[in-house]
């Protein structure tokens, strides 16, 4: 349900966009005047999906994420540096879960029950980007534009701390991230406010696991690094 009605959203953006690109009619340009402000302020929701990278230590099975789409919500403070560009802050926080799939493989010789061949892993992050928002110029009432920048967020569910390890059953992460990002979206120029739907991606530039104690841990002995990554599609109101 939640596919469809992004995939809705997006073709509602496009079709509206494209109306207005081609069409020969002269159309009435909404808020003129919000561009042009200094500062300008507002919010955004909306639906992420987070995935994990592992790069491995040996050649065995890959450890299967099983993803979900998580949800997400935040404000917006922009700072207009010209005509086609603007600085962004975009403090928020995301919810999401991830299941991690271990073969059995990682666990020869050793006794183990079904529930250590699954891994759940929620994370609660609060999310802030420093973005450049590159836009074409204003067409009617639509611009396409690019974003990209870095970000740093902080995992509230992240167990670092937490003495216990795989072992009893706690799966740990580091609490700080670090990340890049890149997206495209449209800005949509309706009659009270501005509304844009984007899609961005994000990438991890640290590891985030946290080993257990034992170096030969089945869960973390083999991971020579673990990496978040994720889509977040956005639903900015300004």
């Amino acid at each position: 349900m939640k596919r469809i009605l992004v995939l809705l959203t997006f073709l509602l953006a496009f079709t509206n966009a494209n109306a207005q690109l081609f069409t020969k009619e002269k159309v009435a340009n909404n808020i003129d005047n919000l561009d042009q402000k200094f500062l300008s302020w507002g919010y955004f929701l909306g639906f992420n999906q987070y995935d994990f990278k592992f790069e491995y230590e040996e050649n065995l099975d890959d450890i299967l994420v099983d993803k979900t789409f998580g949800f997400h919500l935040g404000l917006i403070g922009d700072m207009r540096i010209n005509d086609y560009m603007n600085l962004r802050l975009e403090p928020g926080v995301f919810f999401t879960t991830r299941n991690l799939m271990y073969n059995e493989s990682y666990f020869a010789g050793t006794d183990f029950n079904d529930s250590d061949l699954m891994r759940e892993v929620k994370s609660t992050y609060i999310h802030v980007p420093l973005l450049l928002k590159i836009s074409t110029k204003r067409i009617n009432n639509f611009k396409p534009f690019i974003v990209g920048g870095f970000s740093t967020a902080l995992n509230l569910s992240s167990n670092q701390d937490n003495p216990d390890d795989n072992s009893a059953g706690e799966f740990r992460m580091k609490k700080s991230m670090y990340f890049y990002e890149i997206g495209f979206g449209i800005d949509l120029y309706l009659l009270y406010f501005k509304f844009t739907p984007s899609i961005r991606g994000v990438f991890a530039i640290n590891d985030e696991i946290v080993r257990d104690a034992d170096p030969n841990s089945p869960w973390t002995g083999n991971v020579a690094k673990m990496q978040t990554r994720g889509i977040f599609i956005n639903f900015t109101f300004q």
